[in-house]
């Protein structure tokens, strides 16, 4: 089912994102994760592609493994960094045969260890080519939903880091959806205002497709200053410095601190009428189950609002 589908039956939804692991070890523990967070019945999950197609094997395997042993809907991610027009064709083929439903399009992040890389050589220059690409996929009729796949891309409450023209980045967002996608779901914030400001910039744009909220708890002090590097550059909001600092470095502490603000987060965005909200799980389940219990949710299902 498309994530759109979803979103006309039931709002909000709650959602929950996975990586690849590398290692049997880690393979391990991220489906003992993927089958607690099972449990609360989310909307659908996500996977995550290494930059350049680095994990393009593990990242269809894992979406596959999700769908068939839990029958949740899961959502490759998909970018433009490395890829010949053939090779996403390919790429496509492959979900659609597999009966995956949806496909988040991304710029993608510059490889790391690919010498003379040029973004100029990649088929697809921005995410807004990738979406009408799958479109042009979905209109061959190849996939068993005669629609196609469903398409998200990414939004930036924040600010995307490559364009701090803010004025631009939402004519970029909007070329996005004009392109064909039909949901946004956005890099992580820790500060809500940015995230309503960012909503309401939308609808002023003209984009009025559904914008899904993600959060990420943080789980330690250094796993905080790892996210600012990965999110191109995160704010932090003083009243979150003060209590991390307030840990004096117990990490036990940051942790219970990190689901605690995020459980704030959730609340609030909530009570503002967020279409849906999408965990960051760095595949562990503690940080979220824990967010559940504090919001008083057994499933998706325990929460509803009228779209």
């Amino acid at each position: 089912m498309h994530i759109s589908d979803l979103l006309q039956r039931q709002r909000p939804t709650f959602s929950f994102e996975f990586f690849p692991p590398k290692t049997e070890e880690a393979s391990q523990s991220l489906l003992e994760a993927v089958r607690e967070l099972a449990n609360f019945k989310p909307a659908y999950v996500s996977v995550t592609y290494g930059a350049g197609g680095s994990t393009r094997e593990m990242t269809h395997d894992l979406v596959v493994r999700i769908k068939n042993e839990t029958g949740i809907d899961s959502t490759p991610h998909l970018t433009c960094v490395c890829h010949s027009e053939a090779d996403i064709q390919g790429i496509l083929e492959r979900y659609a045969a597999a009966g995956v439903s949806n496909i988040l399009a991304l710029g993608g992040d510059p490889p790391r260890g690919i010498a003379n890389y040029e973004r100029k050589n990649d088929a697809f220059q921005h995410a807004a080519d990738l979406v009408a690409f799958i479109q042009k996929f979905n209109a061959s009729g190849v996939h068993a939903d005669k629609r196609g796949f469903g398409i998200g891309v990414a939004g930036f409450p924040e600010g995307h880091p490559s364009t701090p023209n803010r004025l631009l980045e939402m004519d970029y967002l909007k070329a996005k959806v004009d392109a064909g996608a039909d949901y946004i779901c956005t890099q992580l914030f820790f500060d809500n205002h940015d995230f309503l400001d960012f909503r309401d910039r939308c609808r002023l744009s003209g984009i009025n497709v559904p914008i899904i909220a993600g959060i990420m708890p943080i789980t330690s002090a250094s796993g905080m200053k790892r996210m600012a590097e990965l999110a191109g550059g995160s704010r932090y909001p003083a009243k979150l410095l003060r209590a991390i600092a307030r840990c004096n470095g117990d990490e036990e502490a940051v942790q219970r601190v990190g689901i605690h603000y995020a459980t704030e987060q959730c609340q609030d965005l909530l009570d503002h009428g967020v279409d849906g909200i999408h965990f960051y799980t760095l595949n562990k389940s503690k940080a979220t189950r824990e967010i559940y219990a504090a919001l008083g949710l057994r499933d998706s299902n325990s929460l509803t609002a009228t779209p």
